[in-house]
Formats: C-alpha cells, structure tokens, sequence
C-alpha cells in the first residue's frame, strides 16, 4: 500500500469524518476517559476499535509483539510503565489481554534458534519474555505439532500475560479491593469469533454477551 493512500485517508477523515464527528473530538481535546485497558499484537491484521467497534477514546491500547507483559520490575519496561499509568491515572476498570491466531511472534518462539541471526532484537525479547510458554509447550505437550501447537502455545501466552499482570503491586491491589477485572482472549483471524478463558471450563470457548474475567491466579490453567 503506498503511502498515497495513506494521504487519502488522512485527508478524507479531516473532510469527512472529523467534520461529522466534531462533538466526539471536542469532549476528546478536554481529556481522556478510558476504562479498558486493551492489550494486543502488532499485527496488521489486528485492529483493536473496528475489532470491538469502538471510538477514539473508549479503548487504552497498547500494541507490542506477541502481546507479551514483562513480569513486574524489569528493566525499560515500557509496558508496566502504561500499564501503570492507565490504572492509577485513568482509573482502567477492565484489562484484556488479547492474542490472536497465526501469530508470528508465536510461531517465532517456537523456532526460536533461527531467529538469532536474522532478527537478533525479534530473538531477544522473545527469549527474554516467551521462554516459560517454550518450556511449558516443549514439556507437555510433544505429541502437539502444526496448527494444534501453534493454538496452545498461542492460548498459554495468553494466560502467562495474564499471570504477569498479576505482578504489578496496582494490579494486585485494584483486584483484591474488586476495582478492576482481567479478561484473557483469543481473536480467531480466519472467522472473526473471539474466544475467551473461561474459568469455570478451564478452556477458552466463544465470548457470547457475559464477559469471563479471570479472578485468580493462573498457575493452574492450562489451555484446552
């Protein structure tokens, strides 16, 4: 895509849609208002608002590769740093963690001695980050291979994310005091569904109008 169309578009939402839509963008120059804390991948594929149909200023997001969270007190950790700022200074009420099908960082971690030549800053924070889902794939699950282990691996860096999150001392407080939810999903590219864990289950099914938030820590949960 050249980056012409990219001009286009700019130029079409100031015509159009910033005119239309001119009271929205007036109540958002006085400030901020989130309550959802929505955690993804970089993947072009993924778009957070048209996912959700929402509008500016309905979703905090927050995009990196493989939609990984650095445990608590890491080093440049950028990521517990929004983290942080959406909890205590836009009072986030809801945080989803939301991995997705046919992830190449996923893919990427399960080949991960190939990366190191090529892509040696793609290697090292997966390394870094990714090497508790390598273990735990590599440890039980060795019969799983193709689609059916790229599908676990992909839905237990979910939940290891999730684990992560439960880290950070403003998380830990605004749960226990019921303040704040966790969610843990899985968008299916190839249908559009998303699915979501389940605790009661203890598998990830399709999120219908309850949400599942996840109240307790995940040392336990495993993928279906």
């Amino acid at each position: 895509m050249p980056i012409k169309r990219i001009i286009s578009g700019l130029n079409d939402f100031q015509e159009n849609y910033f005119k239309t839509h001119q009271d929205l963008f007036e109540r958002l120059s006085h400030g901020q208002t989130p309550e959802i804390l929505f955690i993804t991948c970089c993947d072009s594929r993924i778009a957070p608002n048209l996912l959700t149909q929402t509008q500016p200023g309905e979703l905090f997001i927050m995009r990196n590769l493989g939609n990984i969270i650095p445990p608590y007190r890491t080093s440049n950790n950028s990521e517990g740093a929004g983290i942080e700022y959406a909890v205590q200074a836009l009072n986030i009420k809801e945080i989803v963690i939301c991995g997705h099908t046919l992830c190449g960082s996923i893919k990427g971690l399960l080949k991960l001695q190939s990366l190191s030549d090529e892509m040696p800053l793609v290697y090292d924070w997966l390394k870094d980050y990714g090497e508790s889902i390598r273990r735990i794939i590599r440890d039980n699950y060795p019969e799983c291979s193709g689609e059916e282990l790229l599908k676990i691996a992909t839905q237990t860096n979910v939940l290891n994310q999730i684990a992560n999150l439960e880290t950070y001392p403003v998380i830990r407080s605004r749960l226990h005091a019921g303040k704040l939810h966790l969610h843990a999903w899985v968008y299916e590219i190839e249908t559009g569904e998303i699915l979501a864990y389940d605790v009661s289950q203890n598998q990830f099914v399709p999120l219908e109008q309850e949400p599942f938030p996840v109240p307790d820590p995940l040392t336990t949960m495993h993928p279906a």
